[in-house]
């Protein structure tokens, strides 16, 4: 007797929902090359890298180099930002102050993210009493306002570059787990997670390896904006005494140092540096809301 052979798959079979994810992602990114916003903020962020990379070759002048012989000289050949108070090139010190800034912002996001992806995951896919005990201390902890509470942290365990990473991130924490587990919220009763239940998969594989996949893009964006945050925290904490501390040409600290020369008429040891972290944050953002912008698309 013949056996009937099994028809073809169809081609209306849903694809895996880790194929979904992943075939999301390419349209993001294709919508993302294709957009003036996201390209405009991707030259600005890429020039400040680029100067946070190779500053000191970048650099005409040495930024660390005082000349108190032309101290406080104004914009004009040779020092095409002036000098500061002690003489330094500014020009040279902004370049090189985006090292501190580029490094110190993007790591408290990637711990901020991090560690708010996995307790969002957490609180969003076992809900019941994880859900009220720990959403409502997330809660809780952002009716806090950032700066204080990083200003409070900092003045409790004193001021470095790793503790501003460590407070920032933390402070940060929140904020992402409460967006992931809105997420996670949407997803958890779908089809795919009930058919890795079925399996028997545990709850820490359905968490990072079914669910995560699906959900990156909300945490992608959540990141972006939330860069944009840390890079304005960490000038606003220098600026404060609180952040990045001397000899370092921190623009934040920068501007600590010298926006009282703005009296005497030496506006140039201000504006520039307040003109570099504007157009940071306004790159940040401007990619922030193209990849927003893809993702709602």
């Amino acid at each position: 007797m013949s056996t009937m052979a099994s028809p073809p798959p169809s081609s209306n079979t849903p694809a895996p929902a880790a194929t979904r994810a992943r075939d999301t992602r390419y349209d993001t990114l294709r919508m993302l090359l294709r957009s003036s916003t996201f390209i405009a903020g991707a030259v600005i962020v890429l020039w400040w890298i680029v100067c946070a990379i190779a500053g000191t070759w970048v650099a005409p002048l040495d930024p660390y180099a005082s000349d108190p012989l032309n101290s406080l000289t104004p914009p004009a050949a040779g020092h095409w930002f002036g000098t500061d108070q002690l003489g330094r090139d500014v020009l040279s010190r902004v370049i090189v102050g985006a090292r501190d800034i580029l490094t110190i912002a993007p790591l408290a996001t990637l711990l901020g993210t991090l560690a708010g992806t996995a307790l969002g995951l957490t609180v969003g896919y076992f809900d019941g009493w994880v859900d009220n005990v720990i959403g409502r201390a997330i809660d809780a902890v952002l009716a806090l306002p950032l700066v204080i509470v990083a200003l409070l942290a900092l003045a409790a365990v004193g001021a470095s570059n790793l503790t501003v990473i460590l407070v920032i991130g933390i402070t940060f924490t929140p904020i992402t787990a409460r967006t992931v587990r809105a997420a996670v919220f949407a997803e958890r009763h779908l089809d795919y997670v009930a058919a890795a239940q079925l399996r028997g998969e545990n709850a820490f594989y359905i968490m990072f390896a079914e669910i995560l996949p699906n959900v990156l893009s909300p945490i992608i964006v959540e990141a972006t904006v939330r860069l944009g945050y840390a890079i304005f925290a960490v000038a606003t904490l220098s600026f404060l005494g609180f952040g990045i501390q001397p000899p370092s040409a921190d623009w934040g600290l920068a501007l600590s140092e010298s926006y009282t020369l703005m009296a005497g008429g030496a506006w140039w040891t201000v504006v520039f540096d307040a003109a570099a972290i504007a157009s940071l944050v306004v790159g940040v953002n401007l990619i922030a809301d193209a990849v927003q912008g893809a993702v709602d698309g």
